[in-house]
C-alpha cells in the first residue's frame, strides 16, 4: 500500500543546518521504525512569513509499506 507522511520544522536564524539535520534524522527514524520497504519520493517546500522570509520547511515522503 502506498502512503504519504508529512514532516515539518520551523527555522530559527543561524540554526538552519542543525534543523535540517534533525529533520533528516526524524525522517530516517520514521523509515526504520515503520519498516518502510520502498521510498517513492521525498519533496521539500519552504514556508514564508508576510515579508517573504523563509521560516520553515515541510517535507513530504511517499512510501510503500
Amino acid at each position: 500500500m502506498i502512503k504519504v507522511k508529512t514532516f515539518g520544522s520551523q527555522f530559527k536564524i543561524f540554526h538552519i543546518t542543525q534543523e535540517l539535520t534533525d529533520l533528516d534524522a526524524q525522517v530516517n527514524e520514521f523509515i526504520a521504525k515503520n519498516k518502510v520497504r520502498k521510498v517513492i519520493s521525498v519533496s521539500d517546500a519552504t514556508t514564508t512569513d508576510t515579508s517573504g522570509a523563509t521560516i520553515g520547511i515541510i517535507r513530504v515522503v511517499t512510501y510503500e509499506e
